[in-house]
């Protein structure tokens, strides 16, 4: 039964055929011959048609499995353009009519259709037809096909239907004449420039022009002239057009000349009786081609690229521009963009062209419709085609619906979207203020919702949220934003307009204020904002709510330099609208917070080179502790319940913990100078001493301290008597740390000296290099000036217990020599009582020699 239906399908399609070129004998006959009953076949044929319906079947369930997987791509993704041009070909494989037809609308609603997808599309449906109705059905699918791109095979195959399945144009009736007339003509402007395949329309619409000639009676002398004169002229305009094969147009032109009586040599090419201005017209168009026959090769090449054929088609285009005649150009945007219909670059090129050169608005605005249905992802040709719109007086329906499709677009950055918008805004204010609102449905609203779009619209693209903004809609999600938005200039021009706006068209203040509050809670730490929202209060005469703003952003921590950027904008303010007592109330307010400032960017400035310094000392941390923030010699103070437990296990387990914390949490905070407090010598990398107003004890490291020995015992400002004539000097950093060993063997109250530096790096493990000299750290040197921190052994250090036990590992495979071991860094002293030497008598003059941190201990103990 399938095969029987197969079979009568192809017999209506010769059939339509046949009715199509008006011949309808044999109809039957052809049904009878197509269509047999199966009782008439043999054994041998019904087992072979058997056969081939068992593979029609497997065939035919493939081919379902294959189409059930198309449909399924395509409900997930109709944009999918590779899929939709499989479905098609399987369904006009199938046979499927109805779906076919439906799937080829489909595909049409998102994407142009490609000029050889048009002529099948006309075919089915030509075969197909029976009555005056379906004949009006194809002629619409031409002229829809001609509409997406330029081909003239496609122009040619709706002459050739026309010709032939409208009764009208066949039968030479004056309306039907006037319909070709109507079709040739438009086919001439679209592709009559055409160099290479022009004069295939030239030669179709001649040769109507002489059927038609040929229907006159000879007996209407009138009529017969005029068709004559339509018919040479016809020929002298092809003449007149650089056009391949041009001679041989000639050639026929003269043939036709003599048909009509007139005296010439219609074998030869030559212009012997040819008119005048025939000649000059025909002579100038060989000379145009001969120009251009060179850029027709290069582009009609096989074998090329696709990169080097588009640049063949851009250097054809920049010579037609050169020569000025920009229906010629115009006839090439359209040949390079039928052969590269997604290059974005070449159809923006082509807009350009069209807004700068023809400026007309229908043409215009087809290129336009065109251009964004072909690269629906670029939003300049979006933004363009509005503006082209505006040019054209388009009425508010279509600008909005093309401004609706363009959201509907997936544009690479959030910038297009808001070119888009903006775009929209300044169109609706323009006709706005202009009065050439004739419809009467633009409104002050429009302008708000879209705002309102506009901020919400990021958000919902970033979430894959599927929103369509057209007019009249209330609400927006305004109180979303998408992130890559926040504080970005793009944002503040685009509340700043607003806000303009809202007093300008809306009258509203309450609004405008509205429109930066809601900028402020997503961009408050922008500057810009605050003081965009001020302007506009000032600009108003507000100057009381100006100041409230200041009040509120002064002490704001904003971008940047931002900060103190606003307190003196305060101040400048106050100067020029305030009074004298609104002057000293700002800066009662703006000095304290200008030297917070000022404090916590001198602090940044010393955290910087110190910090670059640990890095060069320190570049991979050795264990846990030394992972931890390092930065400062001064840490930050431990709470009382963690010195309490701590202090718990150090008696426990006859071992110290220092942990070292990021001494500038919250800017603005001064650094203290620590006091010592008298106890014994520590063993650990840092030392405990006390903070002088909080009494709460602090650690320091030994990465830029010196050791003083020799001290006279009137050199303490509490002599005790635990005087030793020793000291610890802390720096903050290495410039006056050098400048302090630089004094190394000077007089003080009468004793000399004796000065030296730490190197806390040298004990730890791996590193067995000997300490460097004083003064020669490569570190960076800090801009301000600190006071040092020094404790003597007036005030000797608290102390805590013995080394761990990879400690003393570390301790044990240290090897110290030369003069001044008395320099080693505390943490590299040994155990409490441990010594292998006695330290040597002061000299005779009283300049005690440099000691070891051993003899340091045991002086301390003893004092």
């Amino acid at each position: 039964m399938e095969t029987i239906m197969e079979v009568d399908e192809e017999d209506h399609s010769v059939v339509h055929s046949e009715a199509a070129n008006g011949d309808l004998n044999g109809k039957d006959d052809a049904s009878n011959r197509s269509i047999q009953s199966p009782k008439a076949l043999s054994t041998d044929e019904i087992d072979d048609d058997s056969g081939d319906e068992s593979d029609d079947d497997e065939d035919d369930s493939q081919l379902a499995e294959q189409l059930k997987g198309l449909e399924y791509e395509l409900a997930a993704n109709p944009s999918n353009y590779d899929a939709h041009v499989k479905c098609i070909k399987l369904l006009r494989r199938m046979g499927e009519l109805e779906k076919l037809r439906q799937a080829r609308e489909a595909m049409n609603a998102l994407f142009p259709l490609t000029p050889s997808m048009w002529q099948e599309w006309a075919k089915d449906e030509a075969s197909l037809s029976s009555g005056p109705e379906d004949v009006a059905a194809v002629e619409k699918l031409y002229e829809r096909g001609v509409l997406d791109y330029l081909s003239i095979a496609l122009w040619c195959d709706y002459f050739s239907y026309i010709q032939e399945c409208d009764p009208s144009v066949r039968e030479c009736s004056p309306d039907g004449i006037s319909k070709a007339r109507n079709v040739f003509d438009r086919a001439l402007t679209a592709g009559g420039l055409h160099v290479a395949e022009g004069n295939k329309i030239w030669e179709a619409y001649r040769e109507f022009e002489e059927a038609v000639m040929y229907t006159i009676d000879d007996k209407d002398s009138k009529a017969k002239e005029s068709q004559v004169q339509r018919v040479r002229k016809l020929f002298q305009r092809q003449l007149s057009v650089p056009l391949v094969n041009l001679e041989s147009t000639l050639v026929a032109y003269k043939a036709w000349e003599v048909e009509q009586g007139s005296n010439l040599n219609a074998e030869s090419s030559d212009l012997d009786g040819v008119p005048t201005h025939v000649v000059s017209a025909y002579e100038k168009a060989m000379e145009m081609y001969n120009a251009r026959v060179g850029f027709e090769e290069q582009i009609c090449m096989k074998g090329v690229s696709e990169e080097e054929k588009l640049q063949r088609f851009i250097n054809y285009l920049t010579f037609e521009k050169s020569d000025g005649d920009p229906a010629r150009v115009q006839v090439l945007f359209e040949r390079a963009v039928a052969e590269f219909p997604v290059s974005s670059d070449l159809w923006l090129d082509y807009v350009r062209y069209m807004d700068s050169t023809l400026k007309v608005g229908n043409v215009v605005r087809d290129v336009y419709m065109r251009a964004s249905r072909n690269c629906p992802w670029v939003g300049e040709l979006w933004v363009r085609y509005l503006l082209a719109l505006e040019r054209g007086h388009a009425p508010e329906e279509d600008i909005s619906a093309v401004f609706g499709r363009a959201l509907q677009c997936t544009f690479s950055t959030l910038e297009e979207y808001l070119d888009l918008f903006l775009t929209r805004v300044d169109g609706l204010r323009r006709r706005i203020l202009s009065g050439r609102d004739k419809e009467g449905v633009l409104d002050f609203s429009l302008v708000r919702e879209t705002f309102q779009a506009s901020i919400s619209w990021a958000y919902c693209r970033r979430l894959l949220c599927f929103v369509l903004i057209v007019p009249h809609i209330k609400e927006y999600a305004s109180d979303y934003l998408s992130p890559q938005l926040k504080n970005t200039d793009s944002l503040l021009r685009l509340h700043a307009y607003w806000a303009r706006l809202e007093l300008i068209l809306g009258k509203d203040l309450v609004a405008a204020r509205g429109v930066w509050e809601s900028l402020l809670k997503t961009c408050g730490s922008m500057m810009e904002a605050w003081q965009g929202y001020i302007t506009m209060e000032t600009e108003l005469g507000h100057i009381g709510e100006a100041r409230s703003i200041y009040k509120r952003c002064y002490g704001k921590r904003l971008a940047g330099t931002g900060s103190e950027d606003i307190c003196h904008s305060w101040l400048r303010f106050e100067r020029e609208f305030g009074t004298l007592e609104d002057f000293d109330l700002a800066v009662q307010k703006v000095t304290p917070r200008l030297e917070e400032l000022q404090l916590y960017k001198m602090q940044q400035e010393l955290k910087t080179p110190a910090a670059i310094v640990g890095q060069k000392e320190n570049p991979v941390p050795k264990n846990a502790r030394e992972k931890r923030k390092r930065g400062s010699n001064i840490i930050d103070e431990q709470s009382p319940a963690k010195r309490k437990k701590m202090a718990t296990q150090a008696q426990k387990k006859e071992q110290g913990n220092v942990q070292h914390q990021d001494p500038d949490q919250a800017h603005g905070d001064k650094t203290k100078e620590p006091k010592d407090v008298t106890g014994k010598t520590d063993h650990e990398p840092g030392r405990m001493v006390t903070d002088s107003s909080s009494g709460k004890p602090k650690v320091y490291k030994d990465e830029c301290t010196i050791f003083v020995s020799n001290l006279n015992l009137k050199a303490s400002e509490k002599p005790t008597q635990k005087i030793c004539g020793l000291a610890y000097v802390d720096f903050l950093d290495d410039e006056h740390l050098a400048k302090a060993v630089a004094k190394n063997k000077k007089t003080l109250l009468g004793k000399r000296l004796s000065i030296a530096r730490s190197n806390p790096k040298k004990g730890k493990k791996g590193d067995r290099g000997a300490p460097k000299a004083p003064g020669t750290d490569g570190g960076k040197k800090d801009e301000e000036s600190e006071p040092t921190k020094v404790g003597t052994s007036d005030d000797s250090r608290t102390s805590q217990a013995a080394h761990q036990e990879g400690g003393r590992r570390q301790v044990e495979d240290v090897v110290l020599k030369g003069k001044n071991t008395f320099a080693a860094p505390r943490n590299m002293v040994k155990a409490l009582g441990w010594t292998d030497r006695q330290p040597k008598p002061p000299s005779e003059d009283g300049d005690e020699q440099p000691k070891s941190n051993d003899e340091f201990r045991k002086m301390f103990i003893k004092g």
